[in-house]
Parts: structure tokens; sequence; C-alpha cells
């Protein structure tokens, strides 16, 4: 990874990888996406990963064909190092190093604990807006 960067999407399958370079950045199909993925199957603003606390996050953006990590649908997740993200059918592999003193799982452990029904849990419904859960 070059300086400046926090990390980076690798595309599955080989292509450039993409860098990550602000602490939160919008993926989607329009020109004013941080990451602009020119693909008919992806919505205009699609979803967002956003850098917090040393780890990055990922959040669908009321996409219309939804985002997974390691090929579970989700709305809203903490992302390991290594994790693959499907953005629609696209495929990409986050590569980052966690913040030094950071321990993942305690992330995790409060993601899931709070702001998300069990129903947004497992991809069935949307979440709300305003939802003090939601990042």
């Amino acid at each position: 990874m070059a300086a400046g960067q926090f990390g980076q999407l690798v595309p599955v399958g080989g292509g450039d990888p993409i860098p990550l370079v602000n602490d939160v950045m919008t993926i989607g199909r329009r020109e004013s996406c941080d990451i602009c993925l020119k693909f008919q199957n992806i919505s205009g603003t699609h979803c967002e990963l956003a850098l917090r606390n040393g780890v990055w996050h990922l959040r669908d953006l009321n996409s219309s064909n939804g985002v997974k990590v390691n090929g579970e649908r989700t709305q809203r997740r903490p992302l390991r190092p290594g994790d693959e993200i499907s953005i629609a059918q696209h495929k990409y592999v986050i590569q980052y190093e966690i913040g030094v003193g950071v321990k993942f799982d305690e992330v995790v452990a409060e993601e899931d604990g709070f702001g998300q029904s069990l129903m947004e849990k497992a991809g069935l419904a949307k979440p709300k807006p305003g939802n003090p859960g939601q990042t």
C-alpha cells in the first residue's frame, strides 16, 4: 500500500487495486462517488465504507442489488482485513491493517448489540431513517 492510503479494495479475478484514501468513501455508479463503478447493476450511490476506530465498516445505502460480505447479505458490518465484499455481483477483497490496540472482536460485539432489528441483521429489512445504530 502506498503512503496516505488507509487500505485498498482488490478486485477478485484481477484488475487494479482501488486505494482507500479517505476515512469515509461512497461507492456507486455516479461520478460524484469517491469510488465510481460504471456497471449497470450498481446503484447511483450503492454503499459506503467508513473507517472508525481503526476498523473499516461497510453500509448499504438502500441499493437495488445489495452488498454481501463473505457471501452473506448485509445492511452494515465491520470488515476484517481479507473479507470479500460483493457490490451487486462485483467482488473485491479489502486489504488494510487494523488500528494499533484495536480488538476486532470488541468492535463486532459493540456493533451487534445496538440499533438494528433482527430483520435488518438478516438483510430482510432496510434500516429505518434516523436509526441511532446506523453508521
